[in-house]
């Protein structure tokens, strides 16, 4: 029996006693420039550069924390065949399963027969469609149970808000099994002590109205949170955790600042992809957007005592953030060149991940930031050096780990898109 996992996320920076994480797989190779826009990557990548690079991430992060695979917890409470079935079961309600009119019958049953390792496999992977009827051998998909490209940000489909996992309800339908897999594994991991928070859909809406996934929601202290409301968070999915907040009539106040975004271009997708907590006095700022936000709007939401308080615009988020004692020096995406900025935000330059106060992982590749980290007063150090056991990282107070990326960034996402951090050390 494993040790229970307490699930606390107050913070950003705590120190991170536990992460989840899905090394990319055959899912990311299972895609061709035709099927590439609707799996919602710009580019397709190249699996083994990008498994060696991702090897960095989880080498460092198993070296300085507990590291759990989604693959293995998965397989784990598939091993139940009442979890099995129930897992099938939700994956159905969301995304019927193509084969019905199959001579081996449903690919559901299909499913149900294979052993707990090769299901977890297929359900990530995909399930290639056998063409055994007229329907399926004219049908343009290769997939009875499509890939799930994007899986290896496995900060989208959940995310540890406090006590709780928040449940992602995706801005695209390719993901939403990302979700349903997150869930069940919280759901029915003896070792996870936490409960799942979802926001419901609306019902009878044609298309997508309440959406939130976890790139846009930052836990900035235990009472604030930050989230993002661009492409793929709604209004509407925001107000939906407002009321949540409010049912709960706590008497301590619960703090909502949310930042609009851009929708265009693609590399705005998250919050995190503009705006990270580096440490208590610090945090990594896209300064177009972030400090200079012209016309998209930041508000800031107070509840307490089981009523909406207070909504109103401020400045930016670093005053929002100022008026609640959290005085932010940025540090800035690309330095101080506008040219430089907009370069190293498309490559997730502001996307970084903490595993400490002061201790974080991002992209090498971005020159400018990591000067100005450099000079924020954080040493750069290699993930090679670290995996190497060549730097004693308690020999220094800040850092900034850095990872090779030349194919995992054109995924579109960084260090913090790739983790999911289940318990940190309270401030």
């Amino acid at each position: 029996m494993n040790p229970i996992v307490e699930v606390n996320v107050q913070s950003e920076i705590g120190k991170l006693n536990g992460v989840i994480l899905h090394t990319p797989g055959e899912e990311v190779e299972n895609m061709t420039p035709e099927n590439a826009e609707r799996a919602l990557y710009s580019d397709i990548i190249n699996l083994s550069i990008a498994r060696e690079e991702y090897k960095q991430i989880s080498g460092v992060l198993s070296k300085l924390t507990k590291t759990y695979e989604v693959k293995d917890l998965l397989c784990n409470i598939l091993k139940d065949d009442k979890i099995k079935r129930e897992v099938l079961d939700r994956i159905e309600r969301i995304e019927p399963f193509i084969g019905e009119e199959s001579p081996k019958g449903s690919l559901k049953e299909q499913l149900l027969e294979e052993n707990a390792e090769d299901l977890s496999r297929l359900l990530i992977e995909g399930v290639e469609m056998v063409k055994d009827n007229l329907t399926k051998f004219l049908s343009k998909d290769w997939y009875a149970l499509r890939p799930m490209h994007n899986f290896f940000f496995t900060r989208d489909a959940s995310m540890s808000m406090y006590n709780e996992v928040l449940i992602g309800r995706m801005a695209n339908s390719i993901r939403d099994r990302e979700s349903v897999i997150m869930q069940s594994i919280f759901d029915f991991t003896p070792e996870f002590n936490t409960k799942t928070l979802t926001i419901p859909p609306v019902a009878g809406a044609s298309h997508r109205i309440r959406t939130i996934e976890g790139g846009d929601v930052l836990i900035a202290r235990d009472d604030i949170l930050v989230i993002g409301n661009g492409a793929r968070t709604s209004t509407q999915a925001i107000d939906m955790l407002i009321c949540e907040f409010m049912r709960r009539k706590s008497e301590k106040a619960q703090h909502i600042i949310v930042q609009q975004l851009p929708h265009a271009p693609e590399s705005f997708i998250h919050l995190d992809m503009v705006f990270t907590l580096l440490d208590r006095d610090k945090c990594m700022a896209f300064e177009p957007l972030i400090l200079n936000p012209g016309g998209y709007q930041t508000v800031h939401i107070k509840i307490q005592n089981g009523k909406l308080q207070s909504i109103r615009s401020e400045k930016n988020l670093l005053s929002a953030l100022k008026k609640l004692g959290m005085d932010l020096e940025p540090v800035l995406c690309g330095g101080t060149d506008d040219w430089n900025q907009e370069r190293e935000q498309w490559h997730s330059g502001a996307n970084f991940f903490a595993v400490g106060p002061g201790q974080v992982l991002g992209y090498a590749r971005n020159n400018y930031t990591m000067e100005a980290m450099n000079n924020a007063g954080f040493e750069i150090i290699k993930a090679h050096d670290v995996l190497a056991d060549k730097v004693q990282l308690d020999q220094y107070n800040k850092y900034v780990i850095t990872i090779e990326g030349s194919e995992l960034p054109r995924g579109g996402g960084g260090a913090r898109c790739m983790t999911m951090p289940i318990n940190r050390t309270n401030l």
